[in-house]
């Protein structure tokens, strides 16, 4: 598999997460990990390494949770592809393959599923959130 080291500033403090229900925690411990230690190499990582591979340049966030979770509350900047529609590996197939993809679902299981399927579909630089969307201590928007 392909790794791609990237490599980019981390750019401003992390806010505090905004979606009712879940806590904002610490972002302390993002602060160790600079972009340039991150690996797309289609694991999944703790917060403080996602957080960083969000801030990368030119990175793309995919939320695989379903429209309805996504509507209420993801990661800034997230796209929505929900990995159990039938049209996943349609709409997978308009990405770039080459670019890089930080991919999250609810607590990292369907997260897991799709950087499988995308692997699969010539997708070589992703990486995976563990714990999913309750391990995210960033800014979470409502949709």
């Amino acid at each position: 598999m392909k790794k791609h080291l990237v490599r980019a500033a981390l750019a401003g403090a992390l806010l505090t997460l905004t979606v009712p229900g879940l806590a904002a925690c610490s972002t302390d411990d993002a602060a160790t990990v600079q972009p340039a230690d991150v690996v797309f190499d289609g694991s999944h990582v703790d917060y403080a390494t996602f957080a960083a591979a969000t801030q990368v340049s030119g990175v793309t966030v995919i939320d695989v949770r379903t429209p309805s979770e996504y509507a209420a509350g993801h990661i800034p900047g997230a796209i929505n592809v929900d990995v159990s529609a039938a049209t996943f590996p349609t709409q997978i197939a308009g990405l770039d393959p080459s670019a890089d993809y930080a991919v999250y679902c609810q607590s990292g299981n369907r997260s897991r599923a799709a950087v499988a399927t995308m692997t699969a579909a010539g997708f070589t630089a992703l990486i995976g959130l563990e714990g999913g969307i309750g391990a995210w201590k960033g800014d979470v928007v409502t949709g």
